[in-house]
């Protein structure tokens, strides 16, 4: 018999089964009470009833400072984002003062913990450009024969997979997780841009291109040398790319993927492991995933809202979204507010800033006022006395629509600059002077339920075989 039959067969037995399940059990089984959280004090989200996080950790990495504690209340401030004690908007300004590029310099301070000197960043860079190639084999073995639809999916997947092309992936000394790390900051940026590629070509029917990386540019450069078929950029998209890599370096431990991947090294398991959990982590709608429901968003509001300048009209419509009425009907507005930052999230206030000047060169400078006006207009929209502020999503994927990227990439690139604030924070969990696995308590809630043999079951109403 035809084996697709037959897989189509189970399929639809699988299918029946589970739904009969669904509707008859799962529903009952599974369903906690809301005040059941109240009673047990339960940390939903592992976050206290004011907001704050619970304290899980520490470390010398990054800060998101959003709000003080004054006498027991949590004050809202300018947000402020610091790496290795530094600010990153010093940082940044110290670069872009001299004209250069930021990532690389970004991610040897988070991941060795000091500013490079010269020389060490020259070699630094050099590193990294000679990781950038990929494995032998590792394109056709591991990204051609087998294609994504998502290319998040197929990059954690992959960084998996490197384990196996390397002999000293058990290996937990410091010397050879910081030579992981290295390849994996290098490697990620190429895995993601042929995953793209090939993608393009076995799903949307597009040509297949595969550049190699080339060992003079950037990471942002060689980022859109590899995904646009003719390999031109401008020196402006290059660095405006590079900035906002700089801005998603790092976040602090607390972070869903951040701390995802600390919880697999706290177990000893490999770099591989802990990165791959990061980026399924980073992968979510409620994570890094946001920037791409931010534009989802967008679209409804540009078709939608006639003229763009009249604030009653965004406002109007800004309405329907969070009541639900409109756009995807999740009753959110995406890009607005955060977990820690109040007034402001710093990392907006550089993109505004540096996104002006190339939406008035791509023509999209109604577009980025249109975003404004929703950043602006949206406070009001919610409680009079609610403080909240635009997170870093809000413009990301705007000025990824900038620079022409497919928005399949704009998690991954998300994911391409993370991965030295993960790897950063799986070396510091690894190397911690009290390591233990983290695990923490779940309280039970079911009743006791006497076990009934199986020959006197009788409640099951459907089963595979009628």
């Amino acid at each position: 018999m035809n084996t697709a039959i037959i897989e189509e067969e189970q399929i639809g037995y699988s299918k029946e089964f589970v739904s009969a399940v669904c509707n008859e059990f799962m529903e009952h089984n599974n369903k906690i009470p809301f005040e059941l959280y109240d009673r047990y004090d339960i940390k939903r989200g592992l976050r206290n009833d004011d907001g704050t996080g619970v304290m899980t950790g520490l470390s010398l990495i990054g800060s998101v400072i959003g709000y003080s504690v004054i006498d027991g209340e949590r004050t809202p401030q300018e947000g402020k984002l610091v790496y290795r004690g530094i600010n990153v908007k010093h940082l940044i300004a110290g670069f872009t003062a001299e004209d250069r590029f930021g990532y690389e310099e970004t991610a040897y301070l988070i991941l060795f913990g000091s500013l490079p000197t010269p020389t060490e960043l020259a070699d630094f860079r050099r590193i990294l450009s000679e990781w950038s190639a990929l494995p032998q084999g590792f394109t056709e073995d591991m990204i051609l024969k087998a294609p994504s639809r998502d290319i998040m999916n197929k990059l954690g997947r992959s960084i998996l997979a490197l384990y196996s092309y390397d002999q000293e992936a058990e290996r937990q000394t410091l010397e050879a997780e910081l030579f992981q790390a290295m390849r994996l900051i290098a490697r990620a940026p190429i895995i993601a841009a042929q995953a793209y590629s090939v993608k393009r070509h076995y799903y949307d029917d597009e040509s297949l291109y595969i550049h190699r990386p080339q060992p003079d540019l950037s990471i942002a450069e060689n980022f859109l040398y590899s995904v646009r078929h003719d390999k031109s950029f401008t020196n402006e998209e290059a660095k405006l790319l590079d900035l906002c890599m700089v801005l998603h370096a790092e976040h602090g431990g607390g972070n869903n993927s951040a701390f995802a991947c600390r919880v697999l090294s706290s177990s000893g398991t490999d770099i591989y492991s802990a990165i791959s959990a990061a980026v399924g982590s980073l992968k979510g709608p409620k994570h890094g995933g946001a920037n791409r429901k931010v534009m989802e968003m967008f679209g409804y509001i540009k078709e939608n809202v006639g003229n763009w300048k009249d604030d009653d009209e965004v406002r109007g419509f800004l309405k329907k979204l969070l009541s639900g009425e409109a756009g995807d009907k999740s009753g959110k507005i995406y890009g607005m507010g955060h977990a820690v930052y109040t007034l402001s999230d710093p990392r907006v206030d550089v993109l505004k800033s540096a996104a002006r000047q190339v939406a008035e060169e791509k023509g999209m400078l109604a577009e980025l006022e249109l975003l404004e006006s929703v950043e602006r207009l949206t406070p009001d929209v919610f409680e009079k006395d609610k403080v909240l502020c635009a997170n870093v999503d809000m413009y990301s994927g705007l000025i990824y629509s900038m620079l022409g990227i497919p928005e399949e990439l704009y998690t991954p690139l998300f994911a391409i600059a993370r991965m030295v604030g993960w790897c950063a924070h799986r070396i510091e969990e690894v190397y911690n002077s009290y390591p233990r696995v983290i695990r923490p308590a779940y309280k039970s809630v079911s009743a006791p339920t006497k076990y009934v043999p199986l020959s006197e079951r009788t409640h099951a109403s459907w089963s595979i075989n009628n």
